[in-house]
């Protein structure tokens, strides 16, 4: 279950990965959300020029068991919608102001964090929290702008005396994953979930028994499908970098769920920890 569930959202990150006519039936939804609580299954179909059964195929598709509790969804997300700033990202645009762009910036990022809430299930945070404290290694990867956010978990988990490491290109995530074992985490970092590098380092960590974390968009990819355990995150559907920007946003919310979590859960240990690796670096200051 998600931690702030919506349906509306789930249907705009999963759209791209439907069947065709299951992807009828999104689009005709996401373009005329306020009217599908009225409609009945059959007004559906005509209106998205599907069939009764496509419909229902989609519900289930989505998780839900039947048209009726579909609407309900529908009708809770409607309800949930923040009205003054929309459901809508916003892209940079030649010639903007910077005012303009401060704002859009500040704004996209704010609404990747809470989309990602949306498809984010929060049995597998909590999964994914006691296996990083039972774990003997913790290696993450990542490439380019998720290499980044894995740099950023090995410099998080560090500091509480976690055997951490971040691995950011192909070669090294190769050899790093062929000596995983069943007592270690493997946490991949993919937006898109199709990335050749970590998929293939992913392969040779599974045969070998590490325990396979996923960090990646919502939807069906070669990642999220061999995940033993998915965290997914929302991405907006826009051109330049400001997307990118909103996805590694979700990413590194993650990776901060899970340090506070496992930080929470061993609190006297994580401060003895945190104190210590803070008065060496604030001694070294003053030299």
């Amino acid at each position: 279950m998600a931690i702030n569930d919506n349906v509306l959202i789930k249907i705009r990150e999963r759209k791209d990965s439907l069947t065709p006519v299951e992807r009828l039936v999104a689009e005709y939804i996401l373009a005329n959300k306020e009217e599908i609580p009225h409609l009945s299954i059959k007004s559906l179909a005509q209106a998205s020029k599907t069939s009764d059964a496509s419909v229902l195929r989609f519900c289930k598709t989505m998780g839900y068991n039947g048209y009726r509790s579909f609407i309900v969804s529908i009708s809770a997300s409607l309800g949930s919608m923040d009205e003054d700033s929309g459901d809508q990202y916003t892209d940079i645009q030649p010639g903007d102001e910077l005012t303009t762009i401060i704002s859009n910036i500040s704004r996209n990022n704010m609404r990747s964090i809470e989309d990602t809430l949306s498809v984010l299930d929060r049995a597998a945070v909590e999964r994914a929290v006691h296996l990083l404290r039972t774990s003997k290694r913790i290696i993450f990867f990542g490439i380019g702008a998720s290499g980044l956010v894995a740099q950023d978990a090995e410099q998080k988990f560090t500091r509480i005396n976690m055997m951490c490491h971040a691995f950011l290109d192909g070669h090294s995530q190769l050899t790093a994953a062929s000596l995983l074992t069943k007592e270690d985490v493997a946490i991949f970092i993919s937006n898109s979930g199709d990335t050749i590098e970590i998929l293939d380092s992913l392969e040779i960590a599974k045969k070998n028994g590490a325990h396979i974390v996923a960090i990646t968009k919502y939807g069906k990819s070669e990642l999220s499908s061999r995940a033993d355990t998915l965290l997914s995150i929302s991405t907006p559907e826009i051109s330049i970098r400001s997307g990118a920007m909103g996805s590694r946003i979700a990413m590194l919310t993650i990776i901060d769920m899970l340090f506070a979590g496992v930080a929470s859960a061993d609190y006297q240990q994580v401060k003895k920890y945190l104190s210590k690796s803070r008065s060496i670096i604030a001694n070294k200051r003053r030299r």
